[in-house]
């Protein structure tokens, strides 16, 4: 019998196991099209059942790819570019040429410099060992960015397969879901959501009579904070429009708490103003540094939200981390929640993010 495989998320239909991934009940095989009951409950009811893949089971399947003579995108979340970064991809993908792009372009500030944000790409790429032909911005969403990752795409694929790769939450599918749009007009031909680990399989959309456009599992990264909240968090921390920069004048000995989730301890420096760039549903609160420990206990999952109750029972604990920044301007990234911007720098400042999460600074973009 011909294997059938869901058009949502390219796991193998199956009828036996309600429990696995790609189940499907006997009646539905009849179906024109057919996707498993986890791709309908996620399309329809916007609800995540766990699936049994273990995260070197989807690093296995991207390895496939060095086997190919192809086209890499790798996609990126803008807003999380370290977090969403996939380590040893050159290896897992073979001498196949990588385009990179980053996606959620629309979420950052008018004022950021785009250039700028390219080459902080590339040169950060590089950091990571990985040699790209190019850097392009979109909006996978709002379809910013498109004629010329398209034209890009075209040229250089030269009649090659194309692989879309990247970590889980970076907006693969939704990349996918709208070149698939603009050539066709079908709307979310992949299954798309804020949840990590919806594409399950290698899904196959035709380029041309000899080739083809692959969507690929997202790769786990441990390091984002995605993989310690529930959904209902997921969502408030995510942003879905353009940020809002929040600004606050600080004395030394004063802490900020970014909801639940982080805490920044001004601990030594002239008083000056800190700049955060977090989504604007997530609340900030300014206490003093002598008080931060117990207004945390005392307000960690009610007035310091998110995180929900049920994200504190498997969040790791936070951690601090102690930085001295020079005198020049410079983010503080958290991978999944945003980043800090220290405008005039020469202070020393203290991050407590949940442990395995980690910061990282970087010139800043804005």
């Amino acid at each position: 019998m011909e294997k059938l495989y869901c058009e949502g998320c390219g796991a193998e239909i199956q009828t036996e196991d309600k429990t696995k991934s790609g189940y499907v009940p006997q009646s539905a095989l009849s179906n024109e099209h057919i996707i498993c009951q986890r791709c309908f409950r996620l399309k329809h009811y916007n609800e995540v059942q766990e699936v049994e893949y273990t995260d070197d089971d989807y690093l296995r399947m991207i390895h496939q790819i060095s086997d190919t003579n192809s086209l890499v995108v790798k996609i990126v979340d803008i807003f999380d570019f370290n977090g969403s970064f996939i380590s040893g991809l050159q290896r897992l993908t073979g001498k196949n040429p990588i385009i990179l792009v980053g996606n959620k372009v629309d979420l950052l500030p008018k004022s950021t410099n785009h250039n700028k944000l390219i080459h902080w790409m590339k040169k950060t790429a590089s950091d990571y060992g990985l040699t790209v032909q190019d850097v392009f911005l979109v909006s996978a969403s709002k379809g910013q960015g498109f004629e010329q990752i398209e034209a890009e795409i075209e040229a250089r694929r030269n009649g090659k397969d194309v692989y879309v790769v990247g970590c889980t939450n970076v907006g693969k599918s939704t990349f996918i879901n709208q070149l698939i749009n603009r050539s066709n007009g079908v709307e979310d031909a992949i299954t798309t959501s804020y949840f990590p680990g919806t594409t399950l399989g290698f899904i196959q959309i035709p380029l041309d009579k000899n080739s083809f456009m692959y969507d690929t599992p997202g790769v786990v990264n441990r390091i984002q904070l995605v993989h310690y909240v529930t959904d209902k968090d997921l969502k408030l921390i995510t942003p879905k429009k353009e940020i809002k920069p929040k600004v606050y004048q600080l004395q030394d000995k004063q802490t900020l708490f970014l909801g639940g989730f982080a805490r920044f301890d001004f601990e030594k420096g002239m008083k000056q103003s800190f700049v955060c760039y977090v989504s604007n549903l997530m609340m900030i609160h300014r206490t003093k540094l002598e008080q931060a420990d117990s207004f945390y206990e005392k307000h960690v999952g009610d007035l310091l939200q998110p995180p929900s109750p049920e994200t504190l029972e498997m969040l790791p604990p936070l951690v601090k981390q102690t930085i001295k920044i020079p005198h020049e301007k410079t983010d503080i990234v958290i991978p999944g929640l945003g980043w800090i911007t220290v405008p005039e720098g020469g202070v020393t400042v203290s991050i407590h993010v949940p442990k395995g999460v980690n910061i990282s600074l970087r010139a800043a973009l804005i």
